[in-house]
């Protein structure tokens, strides 16, 4: 618990109570606002998804370089928060689209930067704490969030309320950079300049396609968050409730959803530590089954869905936490940027491939078909990574069993 692991942690807080306050606005913009629907909005975040996991895998070459992380760190925080702000402006479905992906493209490029500077802090014995810690503070952020977009949207309007989410955004630049100054320091030596490669074949000579198999069927399984909303949105609205009221109490259910994450992610970080990444990546996995089958099925009432965004939140703060750490353990260390970015592509294509078809499904045929579907890859997911596991047992054991 250094200075630069504890503010690499509090950037994640800063930035995801920024860009979590518009998430949580954003399915009344595109819906009620611009007058788009489920499609439009999963089309938005399907794509921004996808331009996160093609700069991920940019920035982690970029990452490799020690003297380069902490300038592509802090520039991508202050970029994602001027153009999630800058939504607050738009006009037309085509302008939340534009700003939404240079933000998400901002994101991508900055993470793999964060996680190794995070590894550069952290020792190899507490990688899964130190995860868990900054997958902690980002689901705090997650919380805030949302409860600031619940509180401002009634004060102040909903554009106005997404333009003051820039302000958390720059202090998130401001603690990246603390941290940076720290891991300087602590390396022994200034690391020799290195150009800019994937190593995919290393990667892959390195057993990272097997660390990758069960994430991937985790993420195409992961739709996005609006999703959720929406979805919830909808069945208060059928229970009774005004669009106002039901948007505002989704948005309270979104912060119970992350205070689940956060809790998780810290758990979880110990869980990984001690068990291992896979087993724990299956639980998260099983939660994820649940909470959509509740989605899918969509019990009346106002506890199912505050239930299932809780379930949920439990499932994707242990897997967050498992998927990192188990690229930090088993990625050689001259290759750990690339790593993670080899790790943010498959992240965003999953959830690329989920939310676009989700939003399809939900569209053409309807919520149960979509949700069903997510919940058919968390099936495979959980299995995959318990499958994984026994055969790590059985084999050659990996570093930490991770």
């Amino acid at each position: 618990m250094t200075p630069g692991v504890l503010s690499v942690g509090a950037a994640s807080f800063f930035s995801d109570s920024g860009h979590e306050l518009a998430t949580g606005l954003l399915p009344t913009l595109v819906t009620t606002t611009l007058h788009g629907g489920p499609g439009a909005l999963a089309a938005i975040d399907g794509v921004a998804d996808a331009l996160t996991g093609l700069s991920k895998l940019a920035g982690g070459p970029l990452a490799a370089d020690p003297a380069r992380r902490g300038r592509l760190a802090s520039g991508g925080y202050v970029l994602t928060a001027v153009a999630t702000a800058a939504i607050g402006f738009a006009t037309a479905l085509w302008q939340v689209a534009v700003l939404r992906a240079v933000a998400w493209v901002s994101r991508g490029i900055r993470s793999p930067a964060r996680d190794a500077l995070l590894t550069d802090l952290a020792p190899r014995r507490a990688y899964g704490r130190a995860f868990g810690l900054e997958r902690g503070g980002d689901n705090l952020g997650a919380i805030v969030g949302p409860l600031l977009g619940a509180a401002l949207v009634g004060a102040v309007g909903v554009r106005h309320a997404i333009w003051l989410s820039v302000v958390p955004g720059l202090l998130a630049a401001v603690a990246i950079t603390v941290a940076a100054r720290e891991a300087r320091r602590t390396l022994a030596a200034p690391a020799a300049r290195r150009t800019f490669a994937l190593h995919l074949r290393e990667l892959r000579g390195a057993g990272l396609a097997r660390v990758l198999a069960p994430v991937a069927a985790f993420e195409l399984g992961n739709v996005a968050a609006t999703l959720l909303i929406l979805r919830a949105t909808r069945l208060l609205e059928d229970s009774g409730a005004s669009p106002t009221r039901a948007a505002s109490v989704a948005i309270v259910f979104y912060a119970a959803h992350n205070a689940a994450a956060s809790g998780a992610a810290l758990v979880g970080g110990r869980l990984v530590d001690r068990a291992g990444g896979r087993p724990v990546l299956a639980t998260a996995a099983g939660a994820y089954l649940l909470a959509y089958v509740t989605f899918a099925v969509g019990p009346g009432g106002w506890g199912a869905p505050a239930a299932a965004f809780v379930v949920a939140g439990a499932g994707i703060g242990l897997a967050e936490t498992a998927e990192s750490t188990l690229v930090a353990a088993e990625a050689p260390p001259a290759l750990r940027a690339q790593a993670f970015g080899a790790l943010g592509l498959v992240q965003a294509f999953g959830d690329l491939g989920s939310t676009l078809v989700a939003g399809l499904l939900w569209s053409v045929v309807s919520p149960l078909v979509a949700f069903g579907y997510a919940a058919a890859w968390m099936l495979v997911a959980g299995v995959s990574a318990l499958v994984a596991h026994r055969r790590a047992d059985d084999g050659a054991p990996s570093p930490g069993h991770l």
